[in-house]
């Protein structure tokens, strides 16, 4: 009998995105124009959710989301994310002010919203609800995220941890007990005690002392990606694009990744198909209209040149 594809539980925020496309990020004192503005489905969770599906993944979204935003659920359900474990409540969702200026650089004002409303019942019907082997992802985006991470390692379930936005409890949570850790340089460089400015080996070596058994993929933008796992370490270039807007490309790449490993790709496999999305991802303005499907990903594997691998 041919073993069930494990699900992978994304206890992940939705938030409502106010996307501004403006010259350059607002100054302190300062008045701006916006030469545009989009509302569109957005949050790190959703994101990946989205990513995850769109690269062909089983997800099931564990998340909070105001009555009035109920049309938020509509992407994540064409893109075949499963949403029955999404509560509707009263409250405001969680939602976002993003800035987006003409050298793709972004600025954001986050509101947490409904994201901060887990209580313990929830997180232990949730969590209950899994099978052992099952994954579970998260972010820093909703509340109660030790508790997250204590009640999904006692319950069998495999941990792959974003912390980001990073908070300064990020570095007291039980990190020990993930599998795996999404990191951009200056997560890396919090948890490791370490200078922002210090070179992604002195990072990783930092880190493997630290967390020797958990799996780190440190992201690097323009610099490509590292992955580290017991000593063995890998190093992939990014692809050479001109990037539009940089919103949601971290939580694109997570989701092809983890769609790659969930369904038994290899680490080179996964760090290329995430790369490539991600790619993708920058060239469009949006998060949820930004994210690519599986077909344009494949497409661009084959007319993107090959990129530079080290082990």
């Amino acid at each position: 009998m041919a073993k069930e594809t494990p699900t992978i539980y994304n206890y992940g925020s939705i938030n409502i995105d106010y996307v501004y496309r403006v010259p350059h990020l607002v100054r302190p004192g300062e008045t701006l124009a916006s030469t545009s503005v989009h509302q569109v489905l957005g949050g790190k969770g959703a994101n990946q959710s989205l990513a995850l599906a769109r690269a062909g993944g089983k997800v099931a979204h564990w998340g909070r989301l105001g009555e009035s935003d109920r049309w938020a659920l509509a992407p994540l359900e064409d893109a075949g994310v499963e949403v029955a474990d999404i509560e509707l409540v009263a409250e405001a969702s969680g939602h976002a002010l993003i800035q987006v200026d003409d050298a793709a650089e972004n600025a954001i004002i986050l509101y947490p919203g409904a994201n901060h409303g887990f209580d313990e019942a929830r997180l232990e019907a949730l969590v209950g609800s899994a099978r052992a082997g099952d994954w579970v992802l998260l972010q820093n985006e909703c509340n109660a995220a030790e508790r997250l991470l204590r009640l999904a390692a006692a319950n069998g379930l495999s941990i792959a941890f974003n912390p980001a936005p990073l908070s300064t409890d990020v570095t007291e949570l039980p990190l020990e007990l993930c599998r795996i850790l999404f990191l951009n340089r200056g997560e890396a460089a919090a948890l490791a005690g370490q200078e922002e400015s210090a070179d992604a080996g002195t990072l990783l070596e930092a880190l493997s002392t630290r967390l020797p058994e958990v799996e780190i993929v440190l992201t690097l933008g323009s610099e490509g990606v590292c992955h580290q796992y017991r000593g063995a370490r890998v190093t992939l270039a990014a692809h050479a694009v001109a990037a539009i807007d940089t919103t949601a490309a971290g939580d694109t790449f997570i989701g092809y990744f983890m769609a790659a490993r969930q369904r038994g790709d290899d680490v080179e496999q996964a760090l290329r198909l995430a790369t490539t999305a991600s790619a993708l991802c920058v060239q469009k303005a949006g998060a949820e209209p930004s994210i690519p499907t599986s077909k344009d990903v494949e497409e661009a594997l084959q007319t993107l040149p090959a990129l530079s691998l080290e082990t």
